[in-house]
């Protein structure tokens, strides 16, 4: 058995790790992270974790390679102040989409930040709604990809007529099913043919969505150049409205006046990431916390109980 539990957190989200702390009426274990005059980060722990079951709350979101240094080095100092047990919470699991070679002289960068975290003092990750599952077999520790879509759909429960839930790319097509199926709506892909990153040549619609209030479905928003061209798209195809969700708001360069300018009738995205100075930016966002899903995973990890009802879709 492990000792008390303790939550900690860097700088990347405090608010979800506050939120977190909510859930489970605990309060957050003091830390100082800092940067030195020339960029080098400092980290110390204020209170004693000896033996005790310890999870740190750090998406690796942008600044990204700030964040991922600095959830390492807290990582080393848990594993360095004898913590009983070392889980590292990733909200948002940078590097995801870079999961393969692409290239003959491309790193895998996705299984070198998993060989980071484990050689820092990781020894379990919890983490929500991975670009490519499979980076839970980078790791040699248990790994639990855990899903939002349960705060997601609460968003538009209250949706009448009928509803298709839309993929905007044919990798994302089971996640759409599996929203589809909770939502008893139809389905349909969007056939997209990319020339290079960030650019969409040509998409052209796959089921029907004639009438329909259409819900696209993807793990993230980054610049949004996607999700906004397959609104136009849904639109030219007869669907009576648009609307999105998203785990990830990522939300870089111009996403938030992409967003704006689209015809979507809301966006709804997680905390996974915080949107900081983009909170306003666009009042088409709306904002669910995984806050009590993550919150349960913990309790349910620290408790000895079974978290794989949280693994589903």
């Amino acid at each position: 058995m492990y000792g008390d539990l303790k939550i900690l957190t860097g700088t990347a989200n405090p608010q979800l790790a506050l939120d977190i702390c909510d859930h489970l009426g605990c309060c957050l274990t003091p830390s100082l992270c800092e940067t030195f005059s020339d960029g080098e980060i400092r980290i110390e722990i204020g209170a004693s974790v000896r033996g005790h079951d310890v999870f740190v709350i750090q998406p690796t979101c942008a600044p990204a390679n700030y964040n991922f240094m600095q959830l390492c080095l807290m990582l080393d100092a848990l594993k360095r102040a004898s913590a009983g047990r070392i889980t590292a919470v990733i909200p948002y699991y940078g590097y995801a989409r870079q999961d393969r070679k692409v290239s003959p002289r491309a790193p895998i960068s996705a299984k070198v930040t998993a060989d980071f975290l484990s050689m820092a003092g990781a020894q379990r990750i919890v983490t929500m709604d991975l670009h490519a599952g499979q980076i839970q077999g980078f790791f040699n520790c248990p790994v639990d990809n855990l899903y939002a879509s349960p705060v997601l759909l609460q968003q538009f429960r209250h949706l009448r007529g009928d509803i298709v839930m839309v993929s905007p790319d044919a990798g994302g097509v089971e996640r759409a099913r599996a929203f589809a199926k909770m939502m008893d709506a139809s389905l349909a892909v969007i056939d997209k043919r990319r020339d290079r990153p960030n650019q969409v040549a040509e998409m052209n619609v796959i089921g029907d969505v004639q009438g329909k209030v259409a819900i696209l479905v993807d793990d993230m928003i980054d610049t949004a150049g996607t999700i906004c061209a397959a609104a136009e798209v849904l639109l030219q195809n007869g669907a009576a409205e648009v609307r999105a969700c998203a785990t990830h708001g990522v939300l870089s360069g111009p996403a938030c006046q992409r967003l704006t300018d689209a015809p979507f009738e809301e966006v709804v995205i997680t905390d996974t990431i915080p949107l900081g100075d983009r909170e306003g930016r666009c009042d088409k966002l709306h904002v669910a916390s995984v806050a009590g899903i993550l919150a349960k995973s913990i309790r349910n990890i620290h408790d000895g109980s079974s978290v794989s009802a949280l693994f589903h879709f």
